[in-house]
């Protein structure tokens, strides 16, 4: 049995028949029973529930969501037609099912391809992707895609999650609300996508990162109790920053909609809180060593944990014949003629402070002339999201996700390039017993607390978070990104006028309890004087009220004087 909440929502507008997507057929969820319809909610279009007996018999499902797939894909070159796809095995996404385990739990991946597909070949790509991978192929029309992913993602969120503001076209220029709109369109799409083969009483959904960031919404709003995780891998601004951006509010409370929302560090997450708290008047609390906040009767958790490194890839790329004969080149180019060789490993972006390091090592030559022809600094610089090298004695910037958790590192200011300079020679100095003790330490770190333990991690708070959907009794309010959910407790009932009215006939001694700004009066009004026309309404109810010793009482003392008389 589906639901009606199962439908698009375009079509229940339009006033057409429901219609529902292939994919879930083609990933059925069956059911050994009939399904029942939940007696939580007082509304009649809830969610459809599965008799416990029969969703225990199947294995969990995770529906992991991103901007793009971990699939590698290229056209056929022997001349025939079609496409020769392939798991990306530098995909964080692919990386972290080693956390949730295949037996243990069924993965499914929503997402885009990075090579643009020809709309005639489409439902074959979508077809080969679901039935050999189970991905979800959500396919952009190029130029909704340039304006979503090159305009809003690139140009307006990921240059102000680094503390660049809009100040000059370089840096991503004025706010474009068309743009926006693009960002919230294609938001949608993926929503459609995951409406497609979710069975919201059963199945998680983990989204990724800032390019979907008011997705939470789109499924809230259609399945008000999904288990909801998101994990935003940038960093997240203070509120100085933030409250620039036109649309924080509706970003803000996409991302509540969510029931888990993980950073990296205590920075960003305090950073978010922050804003929640300034522009939204919440607050948040710590029970348990877990932070929630309360949002109309849900409780948000969040999550603090860096990504790991998948050690098993890590160290097959350092058995690779390729990477030896490499080692031992730089060996023989440098170590061999008595030089010492500083590594960097860093992506090709502009946030990786790159130029700056090339700046530190000049001035560390200046500082110490004594390095020179000693040390040589060898750059490594990996193309976005490519997968990374061995490390030593570790330089790192105080910036970086992963900088709270290597406490052996030396932790430098970029910008501050006479600080750098000095971190360099710091390391070069460094007694061999004490780099090993320090590298130790974090191998040990980086091995125990990897990509696979910090999907684990997160996927545990995510269950123990939703564990109390089932008994709660939601309502959605709201248009739009405005949309969110009440949650009330099972024994929460709706006031009756009726039994307000009855009992208050036959009670004997009443005590009418009124509040003065936002009722009585104007909550914005500079005279505070109540109006003849309140004072007549309160006149009224009093000569209604036949026991004699009726007491009008407010919380402003000026108030129950006036009403006294």
């Amino acid at each position: 049995m589906v639901s009606k909440s199962y439908s698009n929502l375009l079509e229940l507008a339009s006033g057409e028949s429901p219609t529902f997507g292939l994919m879930s057929r083609r990933i059925p969820r069956i059911m050994t029973v009939a399904g029942l319809i939940s007696d939580i909610d007082d509304d009649k279009s809830e969610s459809v529930c599965s008799d416990p007996s029969s969703s225990s018999a199947l294995r969990d499902r995770i529906i992991i969501v991103a901007n793009q797939l971990p699939i590698r894909a290229q056209r056929k070159t022997d001349g025939s037609k079609g496409w020769i796809f392939s798991w990306d095995e530098d995909s964080l996404l692919l990386q972290l099912r080693d956390g949730i385990g295949d037996h243990d739990m069924e993965v499914i991946y929503v997402g885009c391809l990075k090579e643009d597909v020809h709309p005639n070949e489409q439902d074959e790509v979508s077809q080969i992707l679901l039935e050999t991978f189970k991905c979800v192929a959500t396919f952009l029309p190029p130029d909704l895609f340039s304006r979503y992913y090159h305009g809003f993602c690139k140009q307006q969120l990921w240059p102000l999650f680094h503390y660049m503001l809009p100040l000059s076209p370089d840096l991503g220029g004025r706010f474009n609300r068309s743009l926006w709109q693009a960002y919230v369109s294609v938001n949608k799409i993926f929503a459609d996508r995951i409406m497609e083969v979710i069975n919201p009483e059963d199945d998680f959904v983990w989204v990724h990162d800032y390019h979907l960031m008011v997705l939470p919404t789109f499924l809230r709003k259609r399945f008000n109790r999904v288990k909801l995780g998101f994990f935003l891998h940038s960093p997240f601004p203070s509120s100085e920053i933030y409250k620039t951006l036109p649309i924080r509010e509706e970003l803000l409370r996409a991302l509540l909609n969510a029931d888990l929302i993980g950073f990296h560090t205590f920075d960003y997450a305090r950073h978010f809180l922050s804003c929640c708290s300034r522009m939204l008047g919440l607050t948040y609390e710590s029970k348990r060593g877990y932070i929630g906040l309360e949002y109309y009767g849900r409780t948000v958790s969040i999550k603090i944990l860096p990504v790991g490194i998948h050690m098993g890839q890590l160290q097959s790329v350092l058995s690779l014949p390729e990477t030896e004969e490499k080692v031992a080149e730089l060996l023989k180019q440098y170590c061999d003629q008595g030089r010492i060789m500083l590594l960097g490993v860093d992506d090709m972006d502009i946030f990786k402070g790159i130029s700056l390091k090339l700046l530190a090592m000049e001035q560390l030559l200046m500082q110490h002339p004594e390095w020179r022809g000693k040390v040589v600094l060898v750059q490594i610089a990996n193309p976005a999201r490519g997968r990374g090298k061995d490390k030593s004695m570790l330089v790192v910037s105080e910036f970086i996700g992963c900088s709270p958790s290597l406490s052996g590192a030396i932790r430098v200011n970029p910008w501050n390039i006479d600080a750098v300079a000095d971190a360099m020679d710091s390391a070069l100095e460094m007694a061999e017993p004490e780099k090993q003790l320090r590298h130790e330490k974090h191998y040990r770190y980086v091995s125990t607390h990897d990509v696979g333990y910090w999907a684990r991690s997160f996927l545990q708070d995510l269950e123990r978070t939703c564990q109390d959907h089932v008994r709660r009794r939601c309502w959605g309010i709201g248009f739009g990104l405005s949309f969110r959910v009440v949650a009330l407790d099972p024994s929460f009932r709706k006031l009756s006028m009726e039994h307000i009215v009855s009992a208050y006939r036959r009670t004997k001694t009443r005590a009418i309890l009124l509040d003065y700004d936002g009722t009585l009066m104007p909550q914005a009004s500079i005279d505070k004087s109540p109006t003849s026309k309140s004072i007549g309404i309160i006149n009224v109810l009093l000569r209604r009220a036949v026991p004699a010793d009726t007491r009008v009482c407010s919380p402003s003392s000026e108030a129950v004087h006036m009403f006294l008389l």
